[in-house]
């Protein structure tokens, strides 16, 4: 199997992993809160990260970035190989800032809403 093959076999790989960004749950100080109150302000925020391009999404966008790059700056003879891998840098580089947004507006709607997030 060539490197692109695998490399290309990677990032399906973790696009199939990205599962947290919009359904993260952050720690929250619960004294003095309703639990069913917080359930349903975590759904609605929950719908707002949603609105945000999805882990998945950011992997995608982020090998096919990364293998133009690769592509276009490497030498001729090692193109694919080039392009492999920085499809796989920009699948990871990409679902993790998905993430990593998802989570902050989650965070930050629910503090918005009152909440001391803890984490």
């Amino acid at each position: 199997m060539s490197r692109f093959a695998t490399a290309a076999l990677a990032v399906i790989m973790l696009v199939g992993c990205a599962t947290r960004g919009a359904n993260y749950v952050p720690l929250v100080d619960m004294k003095n809160r309703d639990p069913a109150t917080f359930n349903q302000d975590v759904i609605e925020c929950q719908q707002y990260a949603k609105q945000r391009l999805d882990a998945a999404g950011g992997a995608v966008a982020g090998a096919l970035i990364g293998a133009l790059i690769g592509t276009a700056l490497s030498p001729r003879g090692y193109r694919n190989e080039t392009a492999g891998y920085g499809a796989t840098v920009g699948a990871i580089s990409g679902g993790a800032q998905a993430n990593e947004t998802q989570e902050v507006i989650i965070k930050r709607c629910l503090a918005g809403r009152g909440y001391n997030v803890l984490n």
